[in-house]
């Protein structure tokens, strides 16, 4: 196995680090302490716009979408250098990682004309109304209902931890329109429609990225709907399957890591137990890096990611989580005021384990399909 890039791939990432170097501002290390706030979201959008325009957004997009027909390894290495850099597309990652290409796949040519190109330009946010009070990775089980009443469906229930709703356009919304596990179907949901309720979560996981959204008659015209009624399991399987990979927070942990021995190395304090554990922390940084890699591999030879996405999800996380460990045990002032950047990674961990899918949901999903165990009986 080949484990080095090419010239092309290195061009690539030098590429992106120049742009990096150039666009963000000398005060992004505190206005990325709050991914979903609205200073920087006006700013991802500024940012974003900035790269669609130098070719970098979406190169991985087929050409008739905007894009340039690169590879799965273009687009990782761009995302790498995004989250090392603290992830400056803010919310936009959705777009680029799976929103687009899910709508490229299975949306209509109306929905497609209206939806991808401010995708491509970098000008829109999303939000995905999957999660519940009573469905959180369960998506089985989720109770926001649509209902077929003359040419329109009428939404009603609630979401909750929806990431940017407060300022995102459009929502990827799933909605029940029959029972059963079949019966999900997913709405492509402007988020200025009559009816729609945002509420902000106070958290500590940054200013503005978590929401309560409330969907009270409110009027789908059926022509939002993506796929076919019943049709949002398959969907949506696909499309997490992109997302859990597409994002590779371990990028952004490795930083953190080399930061925080960097400066413990300074100030004589990297003794032994912090050698253990720094060693720990970076040997689960690798291993999800090199996971993650053998994904993009697979999808580089035309094999959709299964299973092994969970397995590569739960080491990112198990990544983030020892990084996150390390510094609280030998570094905790950096969270007290002292590295902006370093509590921003410390809060995006603490949730790490349940955006894209709680970790505990991933680790069943690695059992059942990966491993075939057993259902235990009940």
């Amino acid at each position: 196995m080949e484990f080095d890039w090419n010239d092309e791939q290195r061009t690539f990432r030098a590429t992106v680090r120049a742009f990096l170097n150039d666009n963000l501002p000398p005060d992004w290390e505190a206005l990325a302490h709050g991914p979903g706030s609205s200073a920087q979201s006006h700013f991802s959008k500024q940012f974003c716009a900035a790269l669609a325009k130098a070719g970098l957004l979406v190169p991985h997009w087929p050409a008739e979408w905007g894009g340039r027909d690169a590879d799965p390894w273009t687009s990782f290495i761009l995302a790498e250098e995004m989250w090392a850099a603290g992830e400056p597309r803010g919310g936009q990652y959705m777009n680029v990682n799976w929103i687009g290409p899910t709508l490229m796949r299975f949306g209509s040519l109306e929905q497609r004309q209206r939806y991808i190109g401010p995708m491509a330009r970098g000008e829109t946010l999303w939000c995905q109304g999957f999660s519940e009070p009573e469905a959180g990775s369960d998506l089985a089980a989720l109770r926001t209902r649509a209902e077929l009443v003359d040419d329109k469906y009428r939404v009603n229930g609630q979401k909750i931890w929806t990431s940017y709703a407060g300022l995102a356009d459009t929502c990827f919304l799933l909605a029940r329109t029959s029972e059963g596990k079949g019966g999900i179907s997913i709405f492509l949901l402007p988020m200025d429609t009559p009816g729609i309720t945002v509420r902000q979560i106070p958290s500590i996981i940054g200013e503005g990225d978590i929401h309560e959204v409330f969907f009270d008659d409110v009027e789908v015209p059926a022509t939002a709907m993506l796929g076919g009624e019943g049709e949002a399991w398959s969907i949506v399987r696909e499309a997490l399957a992109l997302e859990r990979v597409g994002i590779p927070r371990f990028a952004l942990a490795t930083k953190m890591l080399h930061r925080a021995v960097d400066t413990l190395r300074k100030e004589s304090r990297f003794h032994h137990s912090a050698q253990v554990q720094a060693a720990r922390a970076k040997a689960a940084c690798e291993a999800a890096r090199l996971g993650s890699y053998s994904i993009i591999d697979a999808r580089c030879n035309g094999q959709i990611p299964g299973p092994e996405a969970s397995l590569v999800r739960f080491g990112t996380v198990n990544a983030e989580r020892l990084v996150s460990d390390f510094v609280v045990e030998h570094l905790p002032e950096a969270l007290s005021g002292g590295d902006p950047v370093m509590l921003a990674h410390h809060q995006r961990a603490i949730v790490a384990g349940i955006a894209s899918g709680a970790a505990e949901i991933q680790l069943n999903l690695i059992a059942t399909e990966l491993l075939q165990l057993p259902r235990e009986p009940r």
